[in-house]
């Protein structure tokens, strides 16, 4: 059983602040660590990992620091986004590479391309291989000493259905069997697949924290911005904005549409059919005008 532990960290890189005053403890099971691309996951991965320094602040594995640490590598595998492989070489070759640099045989090696099922293109150089294949070898260098952490940097990227669902399966496992697993990924819906527990990341910031259905709340909760187009907006304004579900109508002129900022996300979905019904307003558009992921984070930021 091991925790990690990231204490008031910050990274800069020049005068690019990438992660701001982050404090967390990632703890056996599964965490997803959601947050748009550039939020900082990636870097915040790397301190968790030893292979950067925080600026300030410290990262701990069960009270020994990442950093400068080789002894945590006996613990800690990583799964990194970004593809650092020797294309050369064999899936097979790879992985068995990765276990001698841990003391280990090939039997170790066939036991970890064997449990991500990629026995079957193992002889076939690293070259040939699909993105999702890539990924899977490289869970496999990771896998080979059996660590009781594993980090993953957008694991999911460039896997089809059916890799995406034995990877969810390998990783709950992992953490059904007390091993503490840290995935990143910018798709809520990834993230409330698997995680039991979730860290929400923006702009470098540690926006929230919480099981899927807490995160779930907070971004339903928060105000909600639509575009509507209808046959009538002036009317259709003055009965919306009467109710407190809407907390502001404004008429866009250049767009020939009503922008309306709803905080009581459910009455407001189902009172505004009903009110074009009851007034005779067609609907001509009724979509919503911020649901990136930037702009539900953001609400979550300076919340």
């Amino acid at each position: 059983m091991s925790t990690l532990t990231i204490d008031h960290v910050s990274r800069w890189f020049g005068n690019v602040v990438a992660v701001n005053d982050i404090t967390m403890t990632i703890s056996p099971g599964v965490t997803g660590l959601l947050g748009p691309n550039g939020a900082g996951k990636s870097t915040l991965i790397s301190m968790m990992g030893g292979f950067l320094a925080p600026s300030t602040g410290s990262v701990s594995l069960d009270g020994r620091p990442t950093w400068r640490n080789e002894k945590i590598y006996e613990h800690l595998g990583i799964v990194p986004e970004r593809e650092g492989m020797y294309d050369f070489l064999t899936g097979r070759e790879f992985v068995v590479a990765n276990a001698e640099l841990h003391g280990l045989g090939k039997k170790a090696a066939q036991r970890a391309l064997a449990t991500v099922e990629m026995e079957y293109a193992q002889d076939r150089k690293i070259s040939t291989y699909s993105k999702g294949m890539r990924q899977r070898v490289k869970m496999a260098s990771a896998l080979v000493h059996e660590p009781s952490v594993l980090l993953l940097d957008e694991p999911f990227n460039g896997m089809d259905p059916r890799q995406r669902m034995q990877l969810m399966e390998l990783l709950r496992t992992m953490g059904d069997e007390g091993r503490t697993v840290l995935f990143s990924s910018h798709i809520l819906e990834e993230v409330e697949q698997l995680a039991s527990h979730i860290e929400v990341v923006v702009a470098g910031r540690h926006a929230a924290s919480g099981d899927f259905r807490r995160i779930r709340r907070l971004m339903t909760d928060r105000p909600h911005r639509y575009l509507v187009r209808s046959s009538d907006d002036r009317a259709l304004a003055a009965v919306l904005i009467a109710d407190p579900s809407t907390a502001g109508i404004e008429v866009d002129l250049e767009e020939g549409a009503l922008r309306i900022q709803a905080v009581d996300f459910g009455r407001f979905t189902t009172l505004l059919p009903r009110i074009a019904r009851e007034h005779g307003i067609r609907l001509l558009t009724v979509s919503p005008s911020d649901e990136s992921l930037e702009s539900v984070f953001s609400y979550l930021v300076a919340a």
